[in-house]
């Protein structure tokens, strides 16, 4: 008898659903305050992905079979690292230049 293939759609949604709970215990276990908007942002996601599968209505704002978008699963990933009490990952740029660098530039 053979199996029937794995819906990526529904692994999807539980891998988000599980991020997103996971976030919010890793926040209330370490005691770290979020801010009004981020509780609501993971309240909010979480209910249109167990309403919708999705919490994007654009195809453009993310992959196909994704439950999240690129920004949402960044800002999911910084709530993450703000519980974990990692300091914030800086997306876009370069960090502080070496001396030797800084000397090869002049």
């Amino acid at each position: 008898m053979k199996r029937k293939p794995p819906d990526r759609r529904a692994a999807a949604k539980r891998a988000a659903l599980s991020a997103l709970r996971r976030a919010r215990r890793a926040a209330l276990k370490a005691g770290v305050d979020l801010s009004a908007w981020e509780g609501e942002f993971l309240g909010s996601v979480e209910a249109r992905v167990e309403t919708f599968g999705r919490a994007f209505a654009d195809p453009d704002k993310g992959a196909p079979g994704m439950a999240l978008s690129g920004r949402q699963t960044v800002k999911l990933k910084e709530i993450a690292a703000k519980a974990k009490g990692k300091p914030p990952r800086k997306l876009f740029g370069r960090g502080p230049r070496s001396a030797s660098a800084a000397a090869r530039v002049t």
